[in-house]
């Protein structure tokens, strides 16, 4: 069986996030069609799925924001923490998003640049094009700029730790809470080199882009019929449709049709789909 579920649509105050498939508590996706209608993601799988699917589009720019480990997560709130990742769909002429520090701070700074509305010094700035990829393990500070549709794929955990919002406020007139101490503490203060993630673009087929302890992510680029063996047979794989149209059947003669925005969950028990179309896919895994 290929599973489809209704997403849940957030609209906020920055723009639109489109929970795909989501098993956090109060937010589960269900099922759409077939014998498992109506199901809650979590009662199909067993258990809290272990990641977070959406399609964000960014009309303005996020706030500047951390996601705590997982260590600090449970001590603090007594769930998972946040790891995540973005592939950018679309961007608008000019478009950017921060990630990671550009330069040396010590917590002590850190604070300092906040409370003076300077943090964005210290960050750095991408522009960005479609394609790109970024890999965020927790404590790596961020923000998506305006502009931006992208798909972010991550722990199921909404443990976000907001760092500075240019002054917004929220339907009611009031600003929006931040949460300047708890961050200082699960910030990453490391520098790196380089922040957005390298793969060839050009390759066809399955191309590795992320693989970390929480998922593991490859580009699945579609023009005619590929057979794609399922190389973990104890993994469901989640099929995330960017661009095109393909149509997917599964080894019990299951069939669907992906369009773009569209996303479906193929069980563990698949061990070969059957995918014909022209599409641009995200395939994604747990170990």
């Amino acid at each position: 069986m290929i599973y489809r579920f209704q997403p849940i649509l957030k609209t906020l105050v920055w723009g639109t996030e489109n929970w795909v498939l989501s098993g956090v508590k109060g937010n589960e996706t269900k099922v759409v069609g077939g014998p498992a209608d109506g199901k809650t993601l979590n009662e199909l799988y067993g258990g809290e799925f272990p990641l977070l699917i959406k399609f964000i589009d960014a009309k303005k720019d996020l706030s500047i924001q951390v996601h705590p480990n997982d260590e600090v997560a449970q001590q603090r709130h007594g769930c998972k923490g946040k790891t995540e990742m973005w592939y950018m769909i679309d961007t608008a002429p000019g478009a950017h998003l921060l990630a990671g520090l550009s330069k040396e701070i010590t917590k002590e700074d850190y604070v300092k640049l906040v409370e003076e509305g300077r943090i964005t010094e210290v960050l750095a700035d991408h522009k960005v094009a479609p394609g790109d990829v970024f890999f965020l393990p927790a404590g790596r500070i961020h923000a998506i700029g305006a502009g931006n549709l992208l798909a972010e794929i991550q722990e199921t955990s909404d443990i976000t730790y907001r760092v500075y919002d240019f002054d917004r406020r929220d339907k009611d007139g009031n600003l929006r809470q931040l949460h300047t101490e708890q961050a200082r503490d699960a910030i990453d203060y490391t520098v790196y080199d380089s922040y957005c993630t390298p793969y060839d673009r050009q390759a066809r087929g399955l191309v590795d882009l992320v693989d970390c302890p929480y998922f593991n992510v490859k580009r699945l680029m579609v023009d005619g019929c590929i057979n794609m063996a399922l190389p973990q047979p104890h993994s469901f794989v989640i099929l995330m449709c960017l661009d095109g149209a393909a149509t997917a059947t599964d080894f019990y003669g299951n069939v669907t049709t992906m369009r773009r925005g569209e996303t479906v969950l193929v069980p563990a028990l698949a061990s070969m789909l059957a995918l014909e179309g022209t599409a641009t896919l995200l395939t994604i895994q747990v170990d």
